[in-house]
């Protein structure tokens, strides 16, 4: 065991180091908090619009910063008699792209925070619904290592660092397909809460994931 106690060191300065890269960004139009890492945003943590806006800033910001060192001193000596102001930065264009840009990007771009919880949320729920009722043992550990790892691997350390703080208050329950579905359904419910949306009544879980509705409308 002796051995060991240098790597869990390193490893736990690691994890020091990376967690020192993360800080939050409020965006001052909106308000918003915007995961950053390595002082850039974190794609993962933000929606495409809220990305779009910090991206163009920086290249507007790297644009800026490289026009102004390429200029000559005698250039810049006469813009700032001129009085005329240097080139402000701005996050938008105060356009809106077409639909079919929105469509394009949603399509072949890397995933923002929307389409990536979407998504886990689909196959979280489906893995849920479809877990056996009376589980085995072995699958019972299965899943929880399952979701220990998705814990861990998420790409939005954001909407991670939640998750894994909720799992500690509420730890996995897999004693069936009720009791993991009922779970999942209350961690949705706690991110629906934090971002202002309805809470999903718990008891249609298999309604809206295994069964479908009643009326055989996705039959």
């Amino acid at each position: 065991m002796a051995e060991l106690l240098p790597l869990q060191d390193d490893d736990l300065q690691a994890k020091a180091n990376e967690e020192s890269k993360k800080t939050v960004y409020i965006d001052p139009e909106t308000g918003k908090q915007v995961p950053m890492k390595d002082g850039k945003p974190c794609r993962t943590c933000v929606d495409m619009k809220m990305w779009s806006k910090l991206s163009k800033k920086a290249v507007k910001a790297d644009t800026s910063k490289s026009a102004e060192e390429s200029r000559s001193p005698e250039s810049k000596a006469e813009q700032d008699n001129s009085g005329k102001s240097k080139e402000s930065i701005s996050f938008s264009t105060g356009t809106e792209e077409p639909a079919s840009e929105e469509e394009w990007r949603r399509n072949n771009c890397p995933a923002d925070v929307e389409t990536l919880g979407r998504s886990t949320w689909t196959l979280l729920h489906t893995m849920a619904a479809y877990y056996p009722e009376k589980p085995a043992p072995k699958e019972k550990e299965s899943i929880t290592q399952f979701f220990d790892s998705f814990a861990q691997q998420y790409p939005c350390w954001f909407c991670k660092d939640d998750f894994q703080k909720a799992v500690a208050q509420d730890p996995i329950n897999a004693a069936s397909r009720d009791t993991l579905s009922q779970w999942l359904c209350r961690r949705h419910n706690e991110v629906n809460a934090k971002l202002n949306k309805p809470k999903f009544d718990c008891s249609k879980v298999f309604e809206r994931w295994l069964n479908g509705p009643p009326d055989g409308r996705c039959d």
